[in-house]
């Protein structure tokens, strides 16, 4: 065995942890997206301010792309968690492929609640918000 050949053991660093949910573009199935943003902030040892903000900010942010969604349509949710932080990523397929609007009530309210957002748009007018919430940083 070389160096070349020899396995890396996986550090903390090199290991992603990641968990999507596909459900569909239906406000009726958002509660199971606040269950889990809750459960995974929760290992996470989010305090209870932040993990209620998480779910809210879910909340807010599903029904800006519900509000565009192509009918029938899957709702995607990707969670990255690290050691202190998540990355919520939620897309949808929709109508028209715009980003929301960052200059309304909705936007400031996930903005305060969620830390960093941001909207992008992406091949078949897949519109994606993207939020990451740091533990113990208040925005």
């Amino acid at each position: 065995m070389t160096e070349e050949t020899a396995a890396k053991p996986a550090s903390v660093s090199d290991v992603r942890d990641v968990v999507t949910v596909r459900l569909p573009a239906d406000s009726a199935y958002l509660s199971v997206l606040r269950t889990a943003t809750a459960g995974l902030a929760a290992r996470l040892d989010f305090n209870l301010d932040e993990i209620e903000d998480l779910r809210i900010a879910i909340d807010e942010a599903c029904a800006m792309l519900l509000a565009q969604a192509v009918p029938g349509t899957d709702l995607t949710c990707e969670f990255e968690l690290t050691d202190d932080a998540m990355s919520i990523s939620v897309s949808v397929l929709t109508v028209d492929g715009l980003e929301p609007s960052r200059d309304t009530f909705a936007w400031t309210v996930l903005s305060s609640l969620a830390g960093d957002v941001d909207a992008k748009v992406g091949v078949d007018d897949r519109v994606t918000i993207v939020m990451n919430k740091r533990r113990g940083k208040t925005s």
